[in-house]
Formats: C-alpha cells, structure tokens, sequence
C-alpha cells in the first residue's frame, strides 16, 4: 500500500458541506470573488476566507489576483471530476434526493433563466453527461439501438448497424471483460447516460464532428449550434431513415 494515493486530505477538505457548496459554485469553470461564495455558502466574509484558504492550500483552489480584488477557481479540470464523481456516487449509492447544496451554484436570489452549461453537457469521466447525454440515452433506447436490463446495456444488432455507418464500430469497442457500455448515473438528471467504451466514442465523435468542445477547464462542454441540431437529431426516426 505504499504507493497507493494519499486521498485522506482531499477527503476531508471536501466533506465540509460550506467548503463542497463553494466548490460546487465554481464547476461551470467561473472564477469567483470571496464574497460571492461566502454568500453562496452561508457563510460570513472571514468564515469564508478560511475555509478558502484551506482549499487553496489543498490544491484545489487557485487564486487569480486582479487589481485589489482575488478570484477564485477550480485548480484543474481533474478536481472538477473528482467533485462530479463524489456527486454521481451519491446518486447511485442512496435513493433520496441530492442535497440542496450540490443543486445551487448561483445565488437563490439570482436564478438562471436557462440550465447552466454544467448541467446541459459536460465531461463525466470519459464519456458525455447532462441533460443532452440523457436525453440521448433515451432515445437510443426508444430507437432500439440499445436494450437495457437492470444496470446491463447490450447493444442490438439495428444499433451495431446504424453506429456504424455514423464510423462508431462495435467491435472495436470490445473491452477485456467484453463490456462495451453502462448505464452511468447523471447525479443532476437523475436518470442514465450512456457510459462505457460506447459514451466515449460517442463523445469523441461530437467532438470531431465540431459538435461540442471544452473551452477550458471547467467540466462544461461548449455545444454549437450545429451540435444542437445533430445531436437531436441522432438517433431519431426521420435521421435513421435519411440514413438507410
């Protein structure tokens, strides 16, 4: 066990529930100032300054100092999946509802009109999550490109075919243990993405298609235009009949 990764000080740092809402504040990729998230959290500016403090000497936090006033940011894309993984964990580990607190990230007094891009389309390790990963699960499933049985995802000899003539083979996908997709838990849609060899290909083919891109560290995918209209479109009835 000696070479086994110390994860004892991120886990601590992280179990504050003041300290995992500033965090959470900050997985669209934005840079915040104290105050903004010591509002979020609840937290006085001096309670919070600590608390931050102790994330940036954590490593999780970076600070970006512009004029008089400091910012604040996740320190790299990897702590945001460390965060989203503790999120999807406990989606799949209790049926009760998420905390309130790993639902805001802005203030109640300031709600978004339209979902953030956290919640739209982001990395989820490897493969596509939120709201458009989702939906696109269901429609592989009402396709009949995949078939789902309880946590178990096959692919049907129909969705092989039509994968494949979009350059997604099979086949290739075919892991050691012969597992080529999951049902991965979307801790904010509350129900499946696609995960697995398959979800990364998936998303590898919106990315080269120039569907979807990461601007910057932030876990949040960029989706264009173009991205919006062929990823609704993937997968439904009037795409597979232009297709055959």
């Amino acid at each position: 066990m000696e070479h086994a990764p110390c994860i004892s000080q991120i886990a601590t740092l992280l179990a504050d529930p003041k300290r995992s809402a500033m965090m959470w504040a900050l997985m669209d990729g934005s840079a915040r100032q104290a105050e903004d998230l010591a509002l979020l959290a609840g937290l006085s500016p001096s309670s919070a300054n600590a608390h931050l403090g102790r994330l940036s000497a954590g490593g999780l936090l970076k600070v970006e100092v512009r004029g008089r006033k400091r910012f604040f940011r996740l320190a790299a894309p990897e702590v945001g999946a460390a965060v989203q993984a503790l999120a999807s964990a406990t989606l799949a580990s209790t049926p009760q509802p998420i905390p309130d607190v790993f639902k805001r990230s802005v203030p109640v007094a300031k709600p978004q009109a339209v979902p953030s891009p956290l919640l739209r389309a982001r990395l989820c390790e490897e493969h596509l999550g939120g709201t458009l990963a989702a939906d696109l699960y269901q429609r592989l499933v009402d396709a009949g490109w995949i078939e789902q049985h309880d946590q178990r995802v096959s692919i049907t000899h129909k969705g092989a075919t039509q994968l494949a003539l979009r350059g997604v083979y099979i086949q290739a996908l075919t892991h050691h243990n012969g597992k080529v997709a999951c049902a991965c838990p979307d801790w904010s849609e509350r129900r499946p993405h696609m995960g697995g060899p398959l979800g990364a290909a998936l998303l590898q083919l919106f990315m080269q298609s120039g569907w979807l891109s990461l601007p910057n560290d932030s876990p949040a995918l960029l989706v264009t235009v173009t991205g919006q209209r062929e990823i609704h479109r993937f997968a439904r009835e009037t795409e597979l009949e232009m297709a055959v």
